[in-house]
């Protein structure tokens, strides 16, 4: 998903041009960190007390550089319109966040907003599309069956959550003004890579990295990701 981001920012920005980036559920700060050691102006939305610790935490190994790079707000991406001025950012991540929100489009809206003209819009979402796909490989059927018919799931840790369809998004990210420039699947053939004996190492990691960014680049296979990674363009 890093490779396909950068390839888009490369895409849009000039070399070496110092971007304003909105990480909005910043996490454990993986992009955020990585952006901000490529030299860009990094801001976390994130509300969860504990994330923001360890990042603040992981930020006190960095160089002072790179600290003065980020910084950490404690708030809901809901709310990104009352922390930032319209046009505010340059890119705008908004990873894994929307299958914890109900009703995304007002949130997509508000991130759209602080958008500067031009700027891009990075989603990671469940794929509703494909929801099946994870219980069906592993033999729940029952699970699978009513993956189906509708896009609420219980993820990893236990969660009641909710996936996304691309042609959902397509139409949402065109009426707010961001329409759908490019589109990937993220974990097609990595979904379940860690599941067994743990993830690969060495060159076997890299022949199934390399194997899965062709997959989530190509068509039948991006399709069945159980992750996509949609990136819209503001107007």
């Amino acid at each position: 998903m890093a490779r396909q981001l950068d390839e888009q920012i490369a895409a849009r920005f000039p070399v070496g041009r110092r971007l304003r980036v909105l990480d909005v559920g910043l996490g454990q700060g993986t992009q955020a960190l990585r952006l901000a050691r490529a030299g860009h102006e990094v801001t976390g939305l994130e509300s969860d007390p504990r994330m923001v610790a360890a990042v603040r935490h992981s930020l006190t190994t960095e160089p002072e550089g790179i600290q003065e790079r980020v910084r950490i707000i404690e708030g809901d991406g809901r709310d990104a319109g009352a922390h930032f001025l319209p046009g505010a950012f340059d890119v705008v991540l908004c990873h894994g966040v929307l299958m914890y929100v109900p009703e995304p489009d007002p949130m997509l809206a508000g991130l759209a907003r602080v958008l500067a003209p031009g700027g891009l819009l990075s989603l990671v979402v469940r794929n509703a599309d494909a929801l099946a796909m994870r219980p069906g490989l592993a033999g729940d059927w029952e699970t699978a069956l009513a993956a189906f018919d509708s896009p609420a799931y219980t993820n990893r840790i236990g969660l009641d959550v909710r996936a996304d369809r691309l042609e959902n998004l397509t139409a949402t990210l065109a009426g707010i003004g961001a329409p759908l420039h490019a589109w990937y699947g993220v974990r097609v053939f990595t979904d379940q890579a860690g599941d067994a004996d743990g993830p690969p190492s060495g060159a076997e990691l890299h022949r199934l990295l390399t194997a899965e960014d062709r997959a989530g680049r190509t068509d039948p296979y991006r399709a069945v990701a159980a992750l996509l990674h949609l990136c819209g363009v503001r107007g």
